[in-house]
C-alpha cells in the first residue's frame, strides 16, 4: 500500500501540485491550484506561498506569508490589483518562464512576464529567503540573482524582508518602492508609498500621492540622516548602494536571528517589526515618523525644526522669517530669508551646524573624493552654493555634499545628526561665529593649555582627599546593593555622583520643614540650593517606611541608565549611615496634578501647553518602550508623577516601581500588585499581568484627565455613577465627546484635535491589551491626521466607590503594605 501511495503522489504531480509532500517549486505543466496545497521553502520552511483571503474580504489572492504565524502575516501579494472573486484560481509555468496565474474562467489574472525565450525546463521555486524565482532549471545555480528570469523581489509591495532591495534598477528600468496596501481587507496600492529619489544626492521619502509626508533622507554613509536610530548589530546589517547600474537599500540578518521586516501601511505608518517566539507576536522596534518635526518642510526654507523647542519652528542664524505675521501665527510654511545677501565674494562665509538632519538634497551635487576644506572652497567659489557637509561621516568625513538653492527640511536630532556649513555673508559669520587666523588660533590654544595646567596645579592638592572619601562614599553603597555594574561593557560602577550629608543639610536648610514638598511612601521631599545656585529636590527615605528601601534601589539601578529630557533627571544620591537620598532636578511648576485639578490654578495651561504636556509624556514613555537601553515599564504613570520645569515641559518621575524587560521580553507577572487606582489597567488590577500595554493604559487614562481636567478615581456626574473612562466612552458613543473638554479650554482648543486626542485616549484604555496601540503608533497618531480605528469599550468604565476622592494608590493584598501612597512630589509647593 505504501509503495502504490508514492506512484500515486509521483503520477499526479505531473499535472498538479498535491498534498503528498511538501513542495517548493512549480516545473512546466503543472498547477498550483486554491484549496489544494502550497508551496514551502525549503531549508527552515520559513515561507510559504498560495491563495489567501484578506480580513473580512472573499477575495482570493496568490501571495507569500511566513509559515506557521497566525495570524497570517503577508509580504508579497501578486495580484494585488486583480482580485479573483472565487476559489477557482490556478497557476501555471509556461515553456517561456512566465508564470501566469488563471480565475475559474480561464481568464488571465496575472502574469510575471518574465521571458520571452523558450526554454527546455523552466521552474519556479520558493527561496527560503522569501523570494520567488523563475529559473532555468539546467543551470545549476540555485539563487544567483544575475542567473533568474524573474524573482519577486524587483516586485515588492508592503513589505520590505532581509535580502530584498527596495530603489531603482537603472539597467532594466524597473522602480522598486514599498507600497501600502489600500485598507487591510484590499492589497491593492494604496496610497502611501516608501521609494528613494535620485534627483540630486539619492534619499528616500514617504510619499502620498505626489505630496512628500516624511523624508527619510540621504545616506551619509552609516544610515539615512533621517533615521539616528537605525544602527548595525551582530544579526541586523544593512547596506545602500549607489551605482551608475542601480540605488537601493537592503538589510540582512544572521540565520540565528529572530525573524524581521519592515511594513508599511494603510495609514501611512512604517515600522520595522521583530518576531518574539516566546510570546508569538510582532514586536515594533522601530518607526520612522515619531513627531511633528517629521511632517515634510514644516519650517520651509532656511528653517530648522526641533520638538524639545517652542516654538519647534526657528529661522537659522543670519536668517529672519518671509512672512513675521505668519510666523509668530505659527504659519511656517513660507520659511526664511537672509537678513544680509550675500557679497558672491570671498568675504562670505560659513556657519556650522552640528548634530542635525541634512536638508532635502534633490538640488544638490556630491563628490566622492574631496577633503571637507576642498568642498568649502569649492561651494565658497560659486554664487549658487548655499551649504556643504561630508558626503561620507565615517572616518572623520570624506567626499563633498553642496546645496543649491534653498535650504528644506532640517531639524535638530538628539543623536545621530551630523555637521552642516551654512554660507552667510561676513558680516553674519562675525555676529554668529568669529573666524580666527591660524596664528590667532595658535595664540588662543596656547593660553588654553597654560590655563588647564594652572587650574590643574592649583586643585591637585585637594584630589587625593576627594578620591579617598568618593571611595568610602563608593563602598558603603555597594554594600547597600546600590551601585550597579555595567555587564554590556565591563567598565566597572555607572558614574552616580554621591553627595555629601552636610551639602544635602545645608541645601535644604537642614531639612526645615518650610522646605519640604511632600511626602509619600518613601518619605518626605525638600526643597533645596546647592552652593552654586542650582536647584534641587531631595528625597528622602523614611525609617520607618517599609518599601522604601527597594523603591530607592530601584531608582537608583534605572536612572543611572536612562537620559531623556522628558525624564526627571536624577543628579545623585547621599548615603551616610541610615540616611539615604535621592537628589533630583528641581521642578518649580509642581506635578501636573496639583494645575489641572485645581480651578484656579488650571488656567495656567492653555490648550496648546496641554497637547505639548500629551505630546511629551508619550515621547518619555517612547522612550522607555522602545529606544533606552532598558525595556522600562513605568508601573505607576499618573498625573501626579508627572512634574512640569519652568516652560511647561513634562517629565516622568517616580521610578520606584518601575520594572525592566529583557529586549525579547514583552509581559511579565508580579504577586504583589503595586500601583494607583483609577491608573491600573484590568490585566495588571485582576491578574498581576504588566507590560507595555500597562502603561499604555495609564496613558490613556492621563490624557483624558488632562483634556477634561477631572481625575478619574473619584468623578462624579449628576446624570451617572461612571468613572471618567465611563463618561468619556458614553459621550463618545453619542457623538458628544467635545464635551469632556475642561470649559476654560473651550474658547482655546481645536476641535478637531481635541476629538482626536480623546479618540486616541480610548483607543489606549480599551479593555484588552492586545487592542492597544504601542507608544509609537500613539506618538503617530497624535502629530498626524490621518483617520483612526474606532475604540472598543475600555476597562474599568462602570465600577466606582462613592467614596473614591483621591489618587491614592494600594497593594492588591493590603494587609502587606506598610504606607500605600506611591505619590512623590519633586516640585515647589
Amino acid at each position: 500500500m505504501a509503495g502504490l501511495a508514492v506512484l500515486a503522489c509521483a503520477f499526479i504531480s505531473g499535472f498538479s501540485i498535491t498534498c503528498c509532500s511538501a513542495q517548493d517549486t512549480i516545473s512546466l505543466d503543472q498547477q498550483l491550484k486554491d484549496g489544494d496545497t502550497t508551496l514551502v521553502s525549503a531549508g527552515r520552511g520559513r515561507f510559504e506561498l498560495g491563495f489567501f483571503s484578506p480580513v473580512n474580504s472573499r477575495n482570493r489572492y496568490l501571495g507569500i506569508w511566513y509559515t506557521n504565524i497566525i495570524p497570517r502575516t503577508v509580504v508579497w501579494v501578486a495580484n494585488r490589483e486583480t482580485p479573483i472573486p472565487d476559489t477557482l484560481g490556478a497557476v501555471n509555468l509556461t515553456s517561456q518562464g512566465n508564470l501566469t496565474l488563471f480565475d475559474g474562467n480561464q481568464t488571465l489574472v496575472w502574469s510575471s512576464n518574465s521571458s520571452g525565450i523558450s526554454l527546455q525546463s523552466p521552474v519556479a521555486q520558493l527561496l527560503d529567503s522569501g523570494n520567488l524565482v523563475v529559473k532555468d532549471s539546467l543551470d545549476n545555480d540555485t539563487g544567483a540573482v544575475e542567473n533568474l528570469l524573474w524573482q519577486s523581489f524587483d516586485h515588492p509591495c508592503d513589505t520590505l524582508i532581509p535580502g530584498m532591495k527596495t530603489g531603482k534598477d537603472l539597467v532594466n528600468g524597473l522602480d522598486k518602492p514599498l507600497t501600502s496596501w489600500k485598507s487591510t481587507e484590499d492589497p491593492a496600492k494604496g496610497d502611501y508609498r516608501m521609494e528613494i529619489n535620485i534627483q540630486g544626492y539619492p534619499q528616500a521619502y514617504l510619499m502620498r500621492g505626489n505630496r512628500t509626508l516624511f523624508r527619510v533622507g540621504s545616506w551619509n554613509g552609516e544610515r539615512f540622516t533621517g533615521l539616528p536610530a537605525l544602527q548595525q548589530t551582530p544579526t541586523f546589517t544593512f547596506q545602500f548602494v549607489l551605482s551608475s547600474n542601480e540605488v537601493y537599500f537592503k538589510f540582512e540578518t544572521t540565520d540565528n536571528s529572530p525573524l524581521m521586516r519592515y511594513t508599511i501601511y494603510p495609514s501611512g505608518l512604517l515600522q520595522r517589526y521583530i518576531w518574539n517566539d516566546q510570546t508569538n507576536d510582532w514586536m515594533v522596534t522601530a518607526t520612522a515618523q515619531v513627531d511633528q518635526c517629521e511632517n515634510y518642510a514644516l519650517c520651509g526654507a532656511f528653517a530648522g525644526c526641533q520638538v524639545y523647542r517652542s516654538p519647534i519652528c526657528s529661522c537659522l542664524n543670519g536668517f529672519v522669517p518671509q512672512s513675521p505675521t505668519d510666523w509668530n501665527s505659527t504659519k511656517w510654511s513660507d520659511g526664511s530669508v537672509r537678513r544680509t545677501p550675500l557679497e558672491c565674494s570671498r568675504n562670505d562665509g560659513f556657519l556650522k551646524y552640528e548634530g542635525i538632519k541634512v536638508p532635502d538634497t534633490s538640488s544638490s551635487s556630491y563628490i566622492r573624493n574631496m577633503g571637507l576644506a576642498e568642498c568649502a572652497g569649492l561651494c565658497l567659489g560659486n554664487c549658487s552654493c548655499t551649504a556643504y557637509a561630508s558626503l561620507d561621516i565615517r572616518n572623520g568625513g570624506s567626499g563633498c555634499l553642496r546645496w543649491f538653492g534653498d535650504l528644506i527640511d532640517i531639524r535638530g536630532l538628539a543623536e545621530g545628526g551630523q555637521d552642516l556649513y551654512v554660507k552667510v555673508a561676513a558680516s553674519e559669520v562675525a555676529e554668529f561665529g568669529k573666524k580666527q587666523t591660524p596664528n590667532e588660533k595658535k595664540r588662543t590654544m596656547i593660553i588654553a593649555i597654560l590655563a588647564v595646567i594652572l587650574f590643574l596645579s592649583m586643585v591637585a592638592l585637594g584630589i587625593g582627599c576627594i578620591i579617598k572619601r568618593k571611595r568610602e562614599l563608593r563602598m558603603k553603597a555597594r554594600a547597600e546593593g546600590l551601585i550597579v555594574r555595567n555587564n554590556d561593557d565591563n567598565k566597572g560602577d555607572m558614574d552616580l555622583p554621591i553627595f555629601e550629608l552636610d551639602t544635602v543639610a545645608a541645601a535644604t536648610n537642614n531639612f526645615s520643614n518650610s522646605n519640604k514638598l511632600g511626602e509619600g511612601g518613601f518619605g518626605p521631599v525638600y526643597k533645596g540650593t546647592l552652593q552654586e545656585g542650582q536647584g534641587i529636590a531631595v528625597k528622602r527615605l523614611s525609617k520607618s517606611s517599609g518599601q522604601g528601601l527597594n523603591e530607592f534601589k530601584n531608582e537608583v539601578i534605572l536612572f543611572s541608565k536612562l537620559q531623556h529630557r522628558n525624564l526627571v533627571k536624577l543628579l545623585g544620591c547621599c548615603i551616610r549611615d541610615d540616611e539615604k537620598m535621592l537628589i533630583y532636578e528641581y521642578m518649580p511648576n509642581r506635578s501636573l496634578d496639583s494645575i489641572i485639578f485645581d480651578k484656579s490654578r488650571s488656567k495656567l495651561l492653555d490648550w496648546q501647553q496641554r497637547i505639548q504636556i500629551i505630546d511629551g509624556i508619550a515621547r518619555g514613555l517612547l522612550y522607555l518602550h522602545q529606544d533606552s537601553r532598558l525595556r522600562i515599564i513605568h508601573r505607576d504613570l499618573k498625573a501626579s508623577n508627572i512634574l512640569l520645569d519652568k516652560e511647561m515641559h513634562p517629565k516622568i518621575s517616580d521610578f520606584g516601581l518601575a520594572k525592566t524587560f529583557g529586549a525579547d521580553q514583552t509581559e511579565a507577572n508580579t504577586n504583589r500588585v503595586v500601583g494607583t487606582h483609577g491608573y491600573m489597567s484590568p490585566e495588571y488590577a485582576m491578574d498581576g499581568v504588566f507590560s507595555v500595554k500597562s502603561d499604555i493604559f495609564s496613558f490613556g487614562v492621563l490624557v483624558l484627565e488632562i483634556i477634561s481636567g477631572k481625575r478619574n478615581r473619584g468623578f462624579q456626574h449628576h446624570d451617572h455613577d461612571l468613572n471618567l473612562l465611563g463618561h468619556a466612552w458614553a459621550l463618545w458613543m453619542k457623538g458628544a465627546a467635545l464635551k469632556l473638554v475642561d470649559e476654560c479650554l473651550m474658547e482655546s482648543c481645536t476641535h478637531s484635535q481635541a476629538l482626536r486626542c480623546i479618540q486616541v485616549a480610548l483607543l489606549c484604555v480599551q479593555q484588552r491589551p492586545e487592542d492597544r496601540p504601542n507608544i509609537s503608533l500613539v506618538v503617530l497618531m497624535l502629530g498626524s491626521a490621518d483617520p483612526l480605528s474606532e475604540p472598543k469599550q475600555p476597562g474599568f468604565f462602570t465600577a466606582r466607590n462613592p467614596f473614591d476622592k483621591g489618587d491614592s494608590s494600594s497593594s492588591k493584598n493590603d494587609s502587606h503594605s506598610v504606607n500605600d501612597v506611591t505619590v512623590t512630589l519633586l516640585a515647589a509647593r
